[in-house]
């Protein structure tokens, strides 16, 4: 892989210490696969969840990491000591623009409501022509087709045009099918 190749890919997704082991074992091994390519991670700097399990990964593998996060996040759920780098920011808003400012794709792995605003964020701002990076919803255990058949039925009813909203982003339900997305020209 040249190094022209190489990316910051940001990663959104949960941080929650309820989720079931088998997201937190997926999500391992997307960081470690994000390393093993040579690729950077960016996140939101949580220590637990698919955040923690996909820095791990990555970390585990040598691969670079920033963090981003508002400085009283850690009431909220744990903060990853071992990034490369780590950015506090005032706002969840300042870490958002930050996110988009520190990467080069991004890949929306299952999260909750946080996830979910940062989710639609992203999308929106593309669709907004405020950036052409790609967008990969990591959709693991069909996690994410109730929001998708959502969609869908929108674009049915005319409140969302299918020209505009299905080309902002890719769908992949493995880690073969996140990097064959994120690498293809």
């Amino acid at each position: 892989m040249q190094s022209r190749d190489i990316m910051k890919i940001c990663l959104y997704g949960s941080g929650s210490k309820e989720i079931s082991s088998k997201y937190i074992e997926e999500s391992y091994k997307l960081g470690e696969e994000i390393a093993k390519r040579g690729h950077g991670l960016v996140f939101g700097g949580g220590s637990t969840g698919i955040m923690g399990a996909v820095s791990k990964g990555a970390i585990d593998n040598n691969g670079k990491v920033l963090g981003i996060a508002p400085e009283w996040m850690e009431e909220f759920e744990g903060i990853c000591k071992d990034c490369d780098e780590f950015i506090y920011t005032e706002s969840m808003d300042k870490r958002k623009n930050l996110f988009l400012k520190h990467s080069d794709a991004f890949i929306i792995a299952p999260g909750g409501i946080g996830t979910l605003d940062e989710f639609f964020e992203i999308i929106v701002l593309k669709k907004l022509k405020r950036h052409d990076k790609k967008i990969i919803i990591f959709n693991i255990f069909n996690y994410y087709a109730p929001i998708l058949e959502m969609l869908d039925f929108m674009i049915s009813e005319g409140f969302s045009k299918e020209q505009i909203d299905k080309n902002t982003f890719k769908i992949a339900t493995t880690r073969e099918k996140v990097f064959e997305l994120l690498e293809r020209e």
